[in-house]
């Protein structure tokens, strides 16, 4: 058929290369993770077409694509389509975000010997209502968790761990899309702001 790609030109990384343009690739997938890692070269010059960069954080085992900036492009050409739509978070995607990169950072540091980051909904649940005012309705913040922990699944920085109790793996992808730096601003804001909204429900 005319047009149709040849056997010859399906190359030895070219499953690792959908991986990635589906989103984060982690080493637990250990087929497409050596494949990946044995061509990088080939890899990177074939995104590099498309204007995308591949960041590979091997000590922590994932890799994902980050599309080029305007003004990283070469002088003279246009900007390229979007790729991948950066998804803007909401007040309750941000905090389950800060939570669970903190849960991160403390598993981090403490030294643990399990190669998972496990944390339980019910522990999120005790975290996430400090930041609303006391007394407020209780079925509906667990309704919002539940919803932020669906999104959050969603974008792969965490996935099911267990049924009963209800447990989530934290992914190690979020520590790219949340650094330390911006946790701490970000807890910052988010304390001060139900601060604030626990003064306006007193008076």
């Amino acid at each position: 058929m005319p047009g149709s790609p040849q056997p010859s030109e399906i190359r030895d990384w070219s499953a690792a290369a959908i991986k990635l343009l589906q989103g984060v690739v982690y080493s637990d997938d250990a087929k497409v993770w050596n494949a990946l890692l044995q061509n990088v070269s080939p890899l990177e010059s074939y995104f590099g077409r498309l204007g995308l960069s591949l960041i590979i954080d091997e000590p922590d085992g994932y890799a994902y694509l980050r599309q080029w900036e305007p003004d990283e492009l070469p002088e003279g050409h246009e900007q390229l389509p979007k790729l991948m739509r950066k998804t803007p978070l909401g007040y309750a995607q941000t905090l389950l975000c800060v939570l669970l990169r903190d849960e991160r950072r403390r598993f981090e540091e403490e030294e643990v010997h399990n190669e998972r980051c496990v944390v339980e909904t019910q522990l999120l649940l005790e975290q996430w209502h400090a930041f609303f005012p006391v007394g407020s309705d209780e079925v509906r913040r667990k309704k919002d968790l539940t919803s932020a922990l669906s999104k959050i699944e969603e974008l792969g920085f965490i996935a099911k761990f267990s049924a009963e109790p209800e447990s989530w793996e934290i992914r190690r992808a979020l520590k790219a899309r949340l650094p330390l730096e911006e946790l701490e601003r970000l807890k910052e804001q988010l304390v001060a702001a139900a601060a604030l909204k626990a003064q306006g429900d007193a008076t």
